[in-house]
């Protein structure tokens, strides 16, 4: 059953029958195989699934470190390796090197890419100097440097074929994120939220670099790339300067808004799927309306870039809720009928469900149950308030004004998820899912915007929800009913992807440095291995010479774990993290290194 969801999710059955317009015919078939993963997701799906079935729940508890590679860069270790037929590409944060490896013989360094970047772009950095992956298309690696130069590297020689600035990190634009190839264009996004940079997602040629088209998330329709009649937000047109509207005088330009989260694709249909940041400042008082389209889902023509549907989940965010975590689609029966459904777990605590033809707004729940900034959407299609949340007073940063402390908000700034990202079992049909869980305390403050430099607005604290001691869960989610089914305390924040697989295996990685296995179905634990450091990377799978491998990157830092990552000990730094997680010294320390497991031979 399963593989005849996981064809359908990816529209293969569709491709097949109307050719090969609607995709990149390349990607499409080698995302099939299960021996390799060729792009950060696994999929276009961004479902996190390996097919791979070698390692089971009978026989995971057997697991052994098969071999191990130094990337030679500490700090916030971020994504994964891809694996195309022989050759794995692994990728480290801040300088940003690509390193080549030959599976088949002995893991030998082929080539290694390092780019000269100017480090002062490291200060300008939000929680720490992460990449979140390099992706592969055409005979090229694609990488999104953090000065935002984006490049196309021969997979075989690792040369330089071109490169472009994707931003000005003068202005506090970098680059985070992993691109995603459609058809003949390369999409990436960008990072700078936190320094009032007016963000977007860019298409790219994918044979010149040269600059197709750029989606801004707030602005003039014409830079925003929607219609006022044809592009909808639950099945209502959007209307003409639907965001400028929404913004105080020029606000916008320096809106934020930003897309360093993953974006997904539906071949079927033709859209790319992703999620928007929070607007700039932190400060709520400075900016006065719904803010669109920050903290907003999109769904765009790859081809053209126009927008056909959004939704925007945190009007007028007070909270620093980003938008940007992964897209999940899946195609399953929803209310008696097969549905294309969009699963997205959102920063604010509410794991929505929508179908992705659409828009149309099917779930959105509490997915911790300790969120309490909102007691819900409202769902009801004839309210004028339909699909906002309702915001709890006592738990607004804006109501109190400037300069007061609002105790108490679950989830924190880094939200119920950050961008670390969940899977998806067709077998099961659950989402699999690390989470924070995690307080605060937010205090807003008036600031004014200089290029280039922080505009922030706030001060945090962060720990566990009161009375008790866990910051982190990973969870089992039912995305149709909107219920948790299973869920796993953990000490710290779970801040590394998830990955399923046909073995009825899920598995996750911990701050501390375990990657942990555990059954599909119940939740039980049934093996943990101790890595060098933290777990911040996401766990993949491939199969070499006959054997499934299970890989995983670790390297403590990230937002959670920035403390360790820059030596900072003030327990506001790191918006707030530093304090939060000050205990994360007494178990890890810095590194970077990848770790592969496999079954005895």
């Amino acid at each position: 059953m399963h593989k005849v969801l996981f064809a359908a999710c990816l529209g293969v059955g569709v491709v097949a029958a109307i050719g090969a317009a609607n995709a990149n015919d390349e990607l499409i078939k080698m995302q099939q195989n299960p021996k390799d993963w060729v792009m950060p997701a696994g999929n276009y799906a961004n479902q996190r699934y390996s097919e791979l079935k070698q390692i089971t729940a009978a026989n995971v508890g057997k697991l052994q470190v098969a071999w191990t590679f130094s990337t030679g860069v500490l700090r916030g270790h971020e994504g994964g390796p891809l694996v195309i037929g022989n050759m794995m590409y692994v990728h480290t944060p801040f300088p940003n090197i690509v390193y080549a490896l030959d599976l088949a013989n002995e893991n030998k360094i082929v080539w290694k890419y390092e780019p000269k970047q100017d480090p002062n772009v490291i200060p300008v950095m939000c929680c720490d100097t992460v990449n979140r992956g390099v992706a592969y298309a055409d005979g090229k690696i694609f990488l999104h440097q953090a000065d935002t130069t984006l490049v196309a590297l021969d997979a075989k020689t690792g040369k330089v074929e071109w490169s472009v600035k994707n931003g000005d990190p003068g202005k506090g634009a970098t680059g985070t994120s992993s691109p995603l190839v459609i058809k003949d264009k390369v999409l990436i996004g960008i990072s700078g939220g936190e320094f009032g940079v007016q963000c977007h997602v860019t298409a790219y040629d994918l044979k010149s670099g040269k600059l197709v088209w750029r989606a801004f998330s707030e602005g003039p329709d014409d830079q925003i790339m929607v219609d006022p009649v044809k592009t909808t937000e639950l099945g209502k047109p959007v209307g003409k300067d639907s965001s400028i509207k929404t913004w105080q005088g020029d606000q916008w330009k320096i809106g934020g808004g930003c897309t360093w989260g993953w974006l997904s694709y539906d071949p079927a249909l033709n859209m790319v799927y992703y999620g928007t940041g929070n607007p700039s400042t932190w400060n709520p008082k400075q900016r006065p309306g719904d803010n669109k389209w920050s903290m907003t889902i999109f769904a765009r023509n790859p081809d053209t870039g126009m927008a056909n549907w959004v939704y925007q989940m945190t009007p007028h965010d007070e909270w620093d809720y980003d938008g940007v975590n992964e897209m999940i689609l899946s195609d399953q029966e929803f209310g008696g009928q097969p549905r294309k459904l969009l699963t997205h777990f959102d920063r604010n605590g509410l794991g929505y469900t929508l179908d992705r033809t659409n828009g149309e707004l099917l779930v959105a729940d509490k997915y911790d149950p300790k969120v309490n900034w909102t007691s819900g959407v409202d769902m009801n299609k004839t309210s004028p308030t339909y699909g906002r949340p309702k915001v709890l007073a006592q738990y607004s940063t804006e109501s109190g004004g400037e300069d007061k402390n609002t105790k108490g908000i679950c989830p924190a700034a880094l939200g119920t998820k950050d961008e670390q990202p969940a899977a998806y079992s067709p077998d099961t049909q659950l989402f699999y899912v690390p989470t924070n869980h995690v307080c605060m305390d937010y205090e807003p403050f008036k600031v004014s915007y200089t290029a280039g430099q922080p505009y922030v607005g706030a001060t945090l604290s962060m720990y566990p929800p009161a009375g008790e001691t866990h910051m982190g869960n990973f969870i089992a989610w039912d995305n149709k009913t909107g219920k948790i089914v299973w869920s796993l305390p953990e000490q710290f924040s779970v801040w590394s992807g998830a990955l399923a697989t046909a073995g009825g295996v899920v598995f996750y990685g911990t701050l501390e440095g375990y990657l942990k296995a555990v059954d599909a179905k119940t939740g039980k634990e049934l093996y943990k291995f101790k890595t060098p450091s933290g777990i911040i990377g996401n766990v993949t799978s491939y199969e070499q010479g006959g054997r499934q491998y299970i890989a995983v990157l670790s390297g403590v830092g990230g937002w959670a774990g920035i403390g360790l990552a820059a030596g900072l000990t003030d327990p506001t730094a790191g918006l707030g993290a530093v304090g939060g997680y000050a205990a994360l010294t007494n178990y890890t320390a810095l590194g970077g290194a990848l770790t592969v497991f496999a079954l005895p031979q």
